[in-house]
């Protein structure tokens, strides 16, 4: 069976392997083919970059390992462990530097998830020539780009900064030289030394190495194989030697008191980090993950292992379809399963989908019965999973092109910045870290809060434990992490919110940290800050209250006095305000803003003595008690509104309109 389904398949590869070069016409052909899901895929990628999915921990960390490349002169920006290989975070680095991203973002995760754009680029080129080198036609390997980059589920992992998308391309290059057929030597050293970059990229791409030794074996000439192979294995083994003798210079090979070491670094990823959990137990982190990958898209899951078992009858999909099943066996090995793991499996599902396309258009037009039956048959469940997959995706991506949910990391940045104090010690995600220390505070007191509890360097800047903090800054991230470090759980428990952005799974908190309880006290009873960041984000959303980009960031985040909200709710109803200012008081050392310019109401200028300057001040002279305020001045700004620093409590009871 397998030999009569796959009789014009090997025809067609035989014919792709074996042809001359190709001419200039062909080239303009296979372009043809190429650009337009490669284009509408990158454009898909690209739009909206910075705003969906929100940054996490993992991106930040690989984006800070590379600024820091660029700006400390240092491989990480805190102690090297051998977590990981650097070759990933190098090559960021490098992309970024080159292009001046640091300098062209004011979020240096985003910088960073450009050159994840680059490498998926360069994936989805290569993976195009893949499936043509495999035997398929155009269309196929068309429609495998478009799988590989349209794909919610890839969407949300290529957008994001991991190792794994600069590995995948090294990976389907090291594959598509494996295949070579001419120039054999030269092929083979550069697919082992492609291999060995994607290792030290990302170590789990070890994984592929079966694959790309059976290419080399199956393809190899056999006057020379045993030549082309040995000098191939030469080439892979000298690359990872270079990592060892990396350590082996700086003298952390083997473990000692008070350094890190190679052998400690992989003993953490072998053997003695903590599993992943049970698929079966929702509370897992195995669960977890399975989950979200199979909330982006469950149908591309469920379609590509369909058809990589009906795959392993097909000669041209049999490989491909065999990686694929293994790296989803290995994922239930009971060891840890990483979150972006995914991504390494993606360009194999799209080639099997997309491969087992073609092959039911084969078998549709065979003049057997039984064949065109069977093609029918795989024709309509890929027809089943295109239009399950229609509505699914056209959700997903409406999402990754029009939501901000990065907004909240954003404005708690912001809130950092124009409120806490430049000396100020904060534990905080990853991912904020070095815009935090680009915005000047000093790289030793702006601490991920992983290290507070696992570096020795930090612990030793903060002996007291978590009394040596001013705030946390909190993310899901640092919500859903494990309990056993202590520094990050004890700060969070002896802290207050002072500032909330966004809700749900990208909610942010900015927490203070008080070290005699007092003020912690006082605050928490009072809520001020969180009922002002509450009813500002309602103000907001008030049509008829305009608010410049500046102060919109005030509003939310909880230091805009609540005589101010609630004023400002009121006078809206009787018609549209729009803000010039919001305001510190000189000396006020509580950093919330009291002072108030309105530069129009109602649709009258209220600046100077325009018409709509008396409606304003009769309002505000008009108040009386809690809500009245010290001052109520004309300028050529606005009318000037300002409040004494004795903010009376409970005004924010209930929310303005």
């Amino acid at each position: 069976m397998t030999s009569t389904i796959d009789r014009p398949a090997a025809a067609s590869a035989a014919q792709s392997i074996d042809a001359p070069p190709r001419t200039r016409s062909r080239r303009l052909l296979d372009a043809a083919w190429l650009l337009p899901p490669l284009l509408i895929g990158l454009l898909v990628n690209a739009l909206n970059l910075g705003g969906s999915p929100q940054r996490i921990d993992d991106e930040g960390t690989y984006t800070a390992q590379a600024w820091s490349i660029g700006n400390l002169g240092e491989l990480t920006h805190y102690t090297y462990w051998y977590d990981h290989p650097p070759l990933g975070w190098i090559q960021i680095a490098a992309w970024v530097g080159l292009t001046d991203g640091w300098g062209r973002y004011d979020v240096a995760v985003i910088a960073a998830r450009e050159a994840m754009l680059v490498a998926t680029a360069i994936a989805a080129v290569l993976l195009w020539y893949l499936v043509r080198r495999i035997g398929f036609a155009r269309l196929t390997a068309s429609v495998s780009v478009a799988i590989f980059l349209l794909s919610p589920l890839a969407v949300q992992f290529h957008r994001q900064v991991y190792l794994d998308n600069i590995a995948t391309a090294w990976l389907l290059a090291a594959l598509l030289l494996a295949m070579s057929r001419r120039a054999q030597l030269i092929g083979y050293i550069g697919a082992a030394a492609a291999l060995g970059v994607a290792v030290l990229t990302k170590e789990t791409y070890l994984l592929a190495l079966p694959l790309v030794a059976w290419l080399m074996w199956r393809g190899a000439d056999r006057t020379t194989r045993r030549y082309t192979l040995s000098v191939a294995t030469a080439v892979f083994a000298l690359m990872g030697l270079v990592y060892v003798a990396f350590a082996v210079v700086k003298g952390e090979v083997m473990p000692a008191t008070g350094r890190v070491s190679l052998w400690d670094g992989l003993a953490f990823q072998l053997a003695s980090r903590e599993g992943s959990g049970s698929l079966f137990d929702p509370n897992s982190l195995f669960s977890r993950t399975v989950g979200l990958w199979w909330q982006l898209d469950a149908v591309l899951i469920v379609t590509a292992l369909v058809v990589a078992v009906g795959g392993l009858i097909v000669r041209r999909l049999r490989p491909w379809a065999v990686v694929l099943l293994a790296l989803t066996a290995f994922m239930f090995r009971g060891g840890y399963l990483p979150v972006p793991y995914v991504i390494m499996l993606l360009p194999f599902a799209a080639i099997v989908v997309a491969g087992m396309g073609q092959i039911a258009l084969e078998q549709l037009r065979s003049r057997t019965a039984l064949r065109r039956i069977g093609g029918a048959t795989l024709a309509s469940g890929l027809v089943v999973a295109l239009v399950a997959a229609g509505p699914l995706w056209a959700t997903q991506l409406r999402g990754f092109l029009l939501a901000d949910l990065d907004r909240p990391l954003r404005d708690a940045e912001s809130w950092m910045t124009q409120n806490a104090s430049g000396d100020a010690r904060m534990l905080v995600d990853d991912a904020m870290w070095v815009d935090l220390v680009d915005a000047g505070f000093a790289r030793e007191n702006v601490v991920w809060y992983y290290k507070a509890d696992t570096d020795t360097d930090v612990q030793e800047l903060a002996p007291d434990g978590w009394r040596d903090y001013d705030y946390v800054i909190t993310t899901d991230s640092m919500r859903t992490f494990p309990t056993e470090f202590p520094t990050v759980r004890q700060a969070i428990e002896n802290s207050v919110v002072v500032a909330s952005f966004g809700e749900g799974a990208q909610q942010v908190d900015v927490r203070l940290v008080d070290r005699d309880q007092a003020a912690l006290a006082q605050a928490a009873d009072d809520g001020l800050y969180a009922a002002r960041s509450i009813a500002g984000q309602q103000l907001l959303r008030n049509p008829d209250v305009g608010v410049p980009g500046a102060a919109q960031d005030l509003l939310t985040s909880g230091v805009v006095d609540g005589r101010i909200l609630l004023t400002l709710g009121q006078l809206s109803s009787t018609g549209r305000i729009d803000l010039a200012d919001i305001g510190q008081l000189e000396g006020d050392p509580s950093g919330v803003h009291r002072r108030l310019v309105i530069s129009s109401f109602a649709g009258q200028d209220a600046r100077g003595t325009a018409p709509g300057s008396d409606a304003v001040v009769r309002f505000y002279e008009s108040l009386a008690g809690q809500l009245r305020p010290v001052s109520v001045e004309r300028s050529d700004a606005g009318v000037v509104v300002t409040f004494s620093p004795d903010e009376p409590t409970g005004l924010l009871a209930r929310p303005p309109a």
